[in-house]
């Protein structure tokens, strides 16, 4: 007869084996991915709620910057003062009578905003203007940080017109080519000696001695000492600027363009204003070329002009 202890070793085994089978039958291949996948979906729940927790605690605190006096005293001094080139101008025009920029002759504002662009896509750059007026401290200020150099063929206004105020640089100039030969100047236009590759070398010495009478002679050495980025010509002088001197100032400001070396950006833009009239008109679309004219406004043009040192036709 089987003692007790060997009947409850044979009933655990059979239990045993019992359980071994049912767990067998209902733990599936399917059944195990879904566990495992529900584990995963756990695991980054988690995570997820952790890492929220984590960010929400730095939002909330954080860390204290520490700035030294000196360093913030910089920081202010940048951004609470308005650059003093503009700020003497708004006090320039604040106190100036002046209503138009020439005698009876007024500028819309569709052509100073023009102008203004142009100045300002390209400062602080360098900046010559033809004339000097009423606009010179506007040009100026709007070239903040760049050179900004005025021709002028007024003695008056060129000894007048630099108080320390306004600093401006202005230097006086003599058109030398004759309003009545103003047909005969403008068939310079298909001249070698005028449009030809001579008119890409731009030095003292060889821009006094141009054969083209279109050339202005005894131009400072101002003129010389930088490539324009932006040009105007008439800037709009109390005395009404001379038809001899719009020949010439659009004439240099072609070949100064023109003589620019390559580079990635080698595109001068000249505004030429009142070309309502009959010389700005004829002497800009054949010196400044109508290929390059990329604005019209009102009276005013902006030509785009690229350096002419590798070769280039004189117009496109």
């Amino acid at each position: 007869m089987a003692s007790p202890m060997h009947a409850r070793r044979a009933k655990l085994k059979s239990q045993l084996a019992s359980a071994k089978a049912k767990l067998k039958h209902h733990v599936t291949p399917r059944r195990l991915l879904l566990l495992s996948a529900a584990a995963a979906s756990a695991f980054l729940l988690l995570l997820t709620l952790r890492t929220l927790s984590a960010a929400a605690a730095n939002t909330s605190s954080p860390a204290p910057v520490v700035v030294h006096r000196s360093q913030q005293q910089q920081r202010d001094d940048q951004c609470d003062r308005v650059p003093a080139g503009v700020a003497e101008a708004l006090v320039h025009y604040a106190t100036s009578n002046a209503t138009a920029w020439g005698r009876g002759r007024r500028r819309s504002a569709e052509e100073v905003a023009a102008t203004a662009r142009a100045v300002s896509r390209r400062a602080p750059c360098n900046l010559l203007v033809f004339g000097l007026g009423h606009g010179a401290a506007l040009w100026a200020a709007l070239n903040h940080g760049g050179r900004t150099v005025f021709l002028e063929e007024d003695d008056a206004l060129v000894s007048g017109a630099s108080p320390a105020s306004l600093a401006i640089e202005a230097y006086r100039v003599a058109y030398l080519a004759s309003a009545a030969d103003a047909d005969e100047l403008l068939a310079l236009r298909d001249s070698e000696h005028c449009t030809g590759a001579a008119a890409t070398q731009l030095s003292p010495g060889h821009f006094d001695r141009s054969p083209c009478k279109l050339a202005v002679r005894g131009l400072p050495a101002a003129f010389y000492e930088a490539e324009w980025d932006v040009i105007v010509v008439d800037a709009h002088a109390p005395p009404p600027p001379t038809t001899t001197a719009m020949m010439g100032a659009i004439y240099t400001a072609a070949v100064a363009a023109r003589a620019r070396r390559p580079a990635a950006e080698t595109e001068t833009d000249v505004v030429v204003h009142d070309v309502d009239k009959p010389v700005q008109d004829r002497f800009s679309t054949a010196f400044l070329c109508g290929g390059y004219l990329k604005e019209e406004v009102g009276n005013l043009r902006r030509f785009a002009i690229p350096s002419h040192k590798e070769g280039m036709p004189f117009c496109p």
